[in-house]
């Protein structure tokens, strides 16, 4: 059944549940909140460990909170989604959505939760347009998008400006034809080329065709403000403790610098380098059960895949181990790479489980990562500061704003440990997750090149 059929008749059973009862009722009934959204990498997508996604993400836990199971629903068009809602083939949708006064006419939206900028996106060495008025080529934008309601009032001001609008295609996928230049411009939120620039570095913003604008959740109108009412005090309880921030920061938090020249220089790595190794990180990372992508992440951190290298500090090797650790290990070679990579990834395992077994990942993950660049001492003074300055010492987000500290007297001097680098940690693990991203991304692309070079061709049988 096709996902509109099946909305379809999810409101034909709705409509029979409990004569009289409100939405929410009629949804617990059900035991399923389905959630309209779109794929890409700012909503909702299939990450290494399953549904991923800032909307997933924040949907998931709302479903959780009412106590049903959720259902994605991801419509063949974005221009699809707001008629849907309004017309109630389904509760909700959460995809990224901008808060206009035209879509407010139509559809109720929640509280907003993250503020975007729409920008005008080009590829570097084509041209840097500085306002509407210097476009010289094809601009297309996803039909149905904020973006068109933008570029229709920018056309009092520029007459001129004309674009295509695309029913079939993404904002991400109309970022990627910018950059093989199949098209010229277009219009994406600023958290969407945060996020894709780092695979297309390539890709560049113009100029904003805004101020900042709210993304919320779309509710259809009407008299029944049973589950609006429930999203609205599940916002307010997830802003009230911590957690939309620490989502926010989950997808946001490690890329908010962009370096072209070591993005470029990376990627050249993977394809020139890694080759050399990547048997010897998957052999290791299974070994200890990790991802062999976050653990060639680390070993990329330091010197770049450098068997060789030597750091001022005196650690050595690809997975740069002090000669202490080392000898705890058992290696005898630090320049050498299967060793050093092996030894690496005993040590990260090492430093996760002396994390507390109750702190869930990834915020398990990136605090190890602190211990493997600091040492567990100095993050356990930088989580006891965390504690005294009224943060949460068991989430990244807080423990990395009171990392730096130790390199203060005031603050170093109430720790067990004493001085440290606090910022190295800081850059160290934002390094990692931004690179551990990319493989993810480049290991993806390879995976899906492979199949479709090795799906059988079908030839149609003769005429008879």
């Amino acid at each position: 059944m096709g996902h509109l059929s099946c909305l379809v008749a999810l409101v034909l059973v709705l409509s029979g549940c409990g004569k009289g009862a409100t939405l929410l009722e009629q949804i617990r009934q059900q035991n399923e909140l389905v959630v309209l959204t779109r794929n890409s990498p700012t909503t909702y997508y299939e990450g290494p460990e399953g549904p991923s996604g800032l909307e997933y993400d924040l949907v998931k836990r709302f479903a959780d909170t009412l106590g049903v199971k959720l259902r994605i629903v991801v419509p063949e068009n974005f221009n699809d989604i707001l008629p849907l809602v309004v017309r109630g083939d389904a509760p909700l949708a959460a995809a990224g959505l901008t808060v206009t006064e035209k879509r407010r006419e139509k559809v109720r939206f929640g509280p907003a939760y993250q503020k975007i900028t729409p920008q005008l996106v080009y590829r570097a060495g084509s041209g840097h347009p500085k306002n509407p008025g210097e476009l010289k080529g094809l601009l297309e934008v996803v039909a149905g998008s904020s973006h068109v309601e933008r570029l229709q009032e920018l056309q009092a001001e520029y007459p001129d400006l004309s674009w295509e609008e695309r029913e079939n295609a993404g904002s991400e996928e109309l970022l990627i034809e910018v950059w093989q230049q199949l098209i010229d411009y277009t219009v994406a939120d600023s958290n969407e080329l945060t996020i894709i620039r780092r695979f297309y570095p390539e890709l560049r913003p113009a100029f904003p065709l805004g101020t900042p604008e709210a993304l919320a959740w779309a509710f259809a109108r009407g008299d029944d403000d049973s589950l609006y009412n429930a999203a609205v005090g599940f916002f307010k309880d997830i802003k009230a403790d911590g957690t939309l921030d620490q989502l926010i920061e989950r997808y946001y938090g490690h890329i908010s610098r962009f370096d072209y020249v070591g993005t470029r220089s990376y990627q050249a790595h993977i394809k020139q380098r890694l080759p050399v190794y990547r048997e010897m990180f998957q052999k290791a990372a299974a070994k200890y059960g990790m991802d062999w992508r976050l653990l060639a992440a680390v070993g990329y951190q330091e010197l770049h895949w450098n068997p060789q290298a030597v750091s001022p500090t005196g650690v050595r090797g690809i997975m740069m181990l002090t000669q202490a650790a080392a000898k705890d290990l058992g290696i005898n070679n630090r320049l050498n790479p299967e060793q050093s990579i092996r030894g690496g990834a005993r040590y990260l395992t090492d430093m996760i489980h002396r994390i507390p077994g109750r702190i869930p990942e990834p915020d398990r993950t990136w605090l190890a990562l602190a211990a493997y660049n600091i040492g567990m001492g100095h993050l356990e003074d930088a989580r006891v500061l965390t504690q005294k300055n009224k943060g949460d010492s068991d989430k990244w987000i807080d423990v990395k704003q009171n990392l730096p500290l130790l390199s203060q007297k005031k603050w170093f001097q109430q720790t067990r440990y004493g001085y440290a680098r606090g910022r190295e940690p800081v850059r160290y693990v934002e390094n990692i997750r931004s690179y551990y991203d990319i493989l993810v991304w480049y290991t993806e692309q390879e995976r899906a090149e492979t199949e479709k070079r090795l799906a059988p061709v079908l030839i149609d049988p003769p005429a008879l």
